[in-house]
């Protein structure tokens, strides 16, 4: 647990002060030593273009991380007020809505995603809708299952019986209720989100140019796989992770509430 924890904190801290203990400037060109191997004046090496690409990583992090969280906490919002929606609407809204989610599940999240994107065009805004969107049927079905579940028992029954509106029923009954599952839920989204952020940018579709992202760096260093592997090494790596420092932390929480629902 604490492990998991320090990890988290890990990239956390280097989310938000990254770019401030970068040693180079990210986008500093230095064409005489492009494709630098690892060393004392470039920790990682440089990419194609003799930019430094610890530094890159670095602020990377930002983009990456940064974005996961809006993203995941974006698809939280709008899957826990569907999901609430469904639960307390009635047979008919309960119905309709979640066909309309079934619907979007229907379709593999990242295709959505890139076909969004490659609608409206690449850039941070872009990226943000497309996963955004495609990201919170998975909130809808928790929160109306939870929803669900509440919707008979007895201080919710009273609460209606008193003329509480269903708004402050779903504010004092059902959301504390709720934020338990919805943060387990939220870890495994945040690392999903990370994966895609960095598909997109892979894709040409993320941040762009010359902004570094971990995506972004994993496309720059597809021409020179064969000649310096070790520029998709750093940034995939990064992201593998990233993706499972967030997936155990996940793992864990879920077992600490899954231990408070059983204890006496």
């Amino acid at each position: 647990m604490r492990s998991v924890i320090l990890l988290i904190g890990v990239l956390v801290a280097l989310a938000t002060l990254g770019p401030l203990i970068a040693p180079h400037d990210p986008a500093a060109i230095n064409l005489p030593n492009r494709l630098s191997p690892p060393g004392p004046a470039w920790l990682l090496g440089t990419d194609a273009l003799g930019r430094d690409t610890l530094s890159r990583l670095l602020h990377g992090a930002r983009w990456s991380l940064g974005l996961a969280f809006v993203i995941s906490l974006m698809g939280a919002v709008i899957g826990t007020a569907v999901g609430l929606v469904a639960a307390l609407g009635g047979q008919t809204v309960d119905w309709a809505v979640m066909r309309v989610t079934d619907a979007f599940l229907a379709f593999p999240e990242l295709i959505a995603a890139v076909v969004i994107a490659g609608i409206l065009g690449g850039g941070v805004n872009s990226l943000i809708f497309a996963l955004g969107v495609t990201s919170w049927m998975r909130y809808a079905r928790v929160a109306r299952g939870v929803g669900l579940s509440l919707k008979s028992r007895g201080y919710v029954v009273q609460a209606r019986l008193a003329g509480m509106s269903p708004l402050a029923i779903a504010r004092w009954h059902y959301l504390p209720s709720l934020l338990p599952s919805l943060i387990v839920v939220w870890t495994g989204m945040f690392a999903r989100a990370i994966l895609g952020i960095s598909a997109l940018g892979f894709l040409g579709f993320g941040v762009q140019p010359p902004m570094a992202e971990w995506g972004t760096m994993l496309l720059d260093a597809r021409i020179h796989m064969r000649a310096n592997p070790l520029q998709m090494i750093w940034p995939g790596l990064a992201v593998v992770t990233c993706v499972l420092a967030i997936n155990l932390a996940g793992d864990v929480l879920r077992d600490a509430f899954a231990k408070t629902d059983t204890a006496p």
